[in-house]
């Protein structure tokens, strides 16, 4: 049997028109109850029973519109106001404003405790868990925290369907950035043909907004947007991969270099040979190429030393 919940909509009465009807009834009440007393009082009583029942009339019209008062509901812009009437669900109040709907139906918001302030927002809100420890796809263990905005399209459900809204998309954030972050690498491998969780933001993303939206839809909960806030390897490999990053890093910056002056090497015989300006054998060539080498791809500037001979 399907018993979910969906919502259903509901339009108040002006409250307006609502106050001044419940002013002047208890205006009229208390009018009638003192008359009636009064009257009552007289010599004329005994003979004229309606005496009475003009002080019951103006009792049961007082507390009518007292009890009308817990029909007066005010809403701002962005506020839903969920009501059951007498344990089941009479319908939900969206429209900003003053409002009165019927007396006997009490407000419904499992996440606010207390009898005031049941109203359920319906503004985008923020949700930032602290940071968590998981293991990326190739088993390292990360710390990793997301930040996720979310609003409810559907109070009935927010409200019925699970016990507080507000915990279950915590745990819920806290479970698919766990299912996330084991599908994926936190740094892109050596090859670079991959997705990471450090170098492909917005594909992570877009899976981790999809895996939790596939998680609160029977919440009535939408994720407008979920992305990665805190990430960075746990403290007890954290120096290491450090090394392994900077060692990746130095080996990438000397391939560069070892480039860049093999290029230059080439360059200069070249311009040499073209220009006529020396003319090289194979021997000179390679200590031309040997110093010419160590200049460009020496950690420290060179010491130049004058031969003032011949080399052979």
């Amino acid at each position: 049997m399907n018993t979910e919940i969906k919502e259903r909509e509901i339009k108040g009465v002006n409250g307006w028109a609502m106050l001044l009807a419940v002013i002047a009834g208890v205006i009229i009440g208390v009018i009638m109850m003192i008359l009636g007393f009064v009257l009552v009082g007289g010599d004329e009583a005994p003979e004229n029973p309606s005496f009475f029942a003009l002080s019951a009339a103006g009792a049961i019209i007082f507390i009518i519109s007292l009890i009308c008062i817990n029909g007066l509901k005010i809403l701002a812009p962005n506020e839903g106001l969920v009501l059951t009437l007498f344990g089941k669900y009479y319908g939900t109040l969206k429209t900003d404003g003053f409002h009165f709907v019927n007396p006997f139906c009490s407000a419904a918001n499992p996440a606010v405790f207390g009898r005031f302030g049941k109203k359920v927002s319906l503004k985008a809100m923020t949700l930032n868990n602290d940071k968590q420890k998981v293991n990326d796809e190739e088993g390292n263990p990360i710390e990793i925290s997301v930040v996720v905005i979310w609003r409810i399209k559907d109070t009935a459900k927010a409200v019925f369907a699970v016990d507080n809204y507000m915990n279950y998309i915590s745990t819920q954030s806290d479970s698919a950035i766990r299912q996330v972050a084991r599908q994926y690498p936190y740094d892109v491998s050596e090859n670079g043909d991959e997705k990471s969780l450090r170098g492909s933001s917005q594909e992570i993303a877009d899976v981790l907004k999809a895996e939790l939206q596939s998680r609160v839809e029977m919440a009535g909960i939408e994720i407008m947007d979920a992305r990665i806030n805190n990430l960075a390897y746990a403290p007890e490999i954290a120096a290491a991969m450090l090394q392994r990053q900077q060692a990746s890093a130095i080996i990438a910056a000397r391939q560069k270099i070892v480039d860049g002056a093999v290029s230059m090497v080439d360059m200069a015989l070249k311009k040499l040979s073209d220009n006529n300006i020396v003319e090289l054998d194979d021997e000179r060539k390679a200590a031309m190429v040997s110093n010419l080498l160590v200049v460009l791809c020496g950690n420290r500037d060179a010491q130049p030393i004058v031969n003032s001979g011949s080399i052979y």
